[in-house]
This record gives C-alpha cells, structure tokens and sequence, in this order.
C-alpha cells in the first residue's frame, strides 16, 4: 500500500485491458502480413520483429498462427455481416438497402480484416475453422439474397433470379480485396459509390 492509500499493483480491469490490446496489436501486424505476403509465406518471427517481442509472447496470446488467421478472417466477416444485417433491419424499398449494404460492404473490403477474407482461400484453414468461416459466409450471403429479392418483390429492382443476383454483387464486392491500393487514386468512399452505381445501373427498376 502506497503512502496515499493506493496500492502498486494493477486491478484486473488494467491487466486485461492490456492484454486486449496486446492481442490486437498482434492481430493487426499479422493481418497485415497476410494480406501482404500471404499466409504461408508470412513467418510469425516477421510479426514478432515487427512488434519488438519475442515469438513466444506471441503465443501467450494465440496458441498457433492458424488461430491468428482465422481470428483476423472472422473479424472481416463479422463487420461484413454487421453491414448485412443492419440493411436486413432497415425499412423501406428492398432497392435503397441493398444500395445501402453494398457500399457499407464495399468500405469493409477496404479495410485489413475485410481484405483478408477475400485474400485467405479457406483451404489453409483447419476443419473446424474452414466450417466455420463458410458457415459465416452463407449467412452473409442468405441475406444479402434475401435483400434483393425483397428489392424484386416491391418492384424496386428488375424480375430476376435473387440467387444469380446476389451471386454478381458478392463476387463484385469481394474482389474489391484483391484489387484494391491504399495508395491507389481512388478513396474508398470513391470505390464504394461507383460499385454500387454500376451494380444498380443493372439491378435497379427504372420503369416509369
């Protein structure tokens, strides 16, 4: 106990709030690398230099590296599904949200984790991990479908096929991932508005 009353020692709020951002600091070098390098050829001793500590700190906080990618894949696709249900939620025609989802989703693809779900083939994930991230994945894609055939169904977008439909906007906006350089011309504000001025441009009903 200090003179003052205080004691020296950290509470266990303190001790977890660093050890979160610890694990975040992790998190966002190594996601960095992987959509960089790749998952394979990114080497946790690049992520341990990076953040100046040893390689086994980085294992008090992530039991293998795998467990690392597929974290950083699960946080893309839950801002992914966060924008999806938010326009599933939303009132109005089914053409303003899906306006709404596609550049909300367009913006995530910009961004580290958002690019590492596009940028990690499912198959260097684990059993268990890979179920996972398709389970998320179909999920996404269930209501971004269900969206567009709620858009064919109030008569703001054209008769078609939802499925056929989502199928275009999802490979669109995924590819955003591959493509996309932060030190590009084009903002992602720019990339998101002309996504989804070009995808409605063949979705939206404009009959008088």
């Amino acid at each position: 106990m200090n003179a003052d009353g205080s004691t020296p020692w950290r509470s266990a709020e303190d001790r977890d709030a660093e050890r979160q951002s610890k694990r975040e600091a992790v998190l966002t070098t190594a996601v960095r690398f992987f959509n960089a390098r790749g998952f394979h050829a990114t080497n946790l001793d690049d992520v341990a230099r990076r953040l100046k500590v040893t390689k086994p700190t980085i294992y008090h906080y992530f039991s293998s590296k795998e467990e690392i990618l597929f974290e950083c894949v699960r946080r893309g696709l839950a801002a992914i599904r966060d924008v999806a249900e938010t326009a599933q939620a939303a009132g109005g025609r089914g053409a303003d949200r899906l306006e709404a989802l596609m550049r909300e989703y367009a913006l995530v693809m910009t961004r580290d984790f958002g690019m590492c779900v596009s940028r990690t083939p499912d198959a260097q994930l684990g059993p268990e991990s890979r179920r996972k991230f398709r389970a998320l994945k179909r999920d996404i894609h269930a209501i971004l479908q269900g969206v567009i055939a709620d858009g064919m169904a109030d008569g703001s977008l054209r008769p078609g096929n939802p499925l056929l439909a989502a199928n275009t906007v999802a490979g669109a906006l995924n590819w955003v991932a591959i493509w996309y350089d932060p030190k590009g011309r084009m903002s992602p504000e720019d990339i998101a508005d002309g996504m989804v001025a070009t995808l409605m441009s063949g979705l939206k009903d404009t009959t008088p």
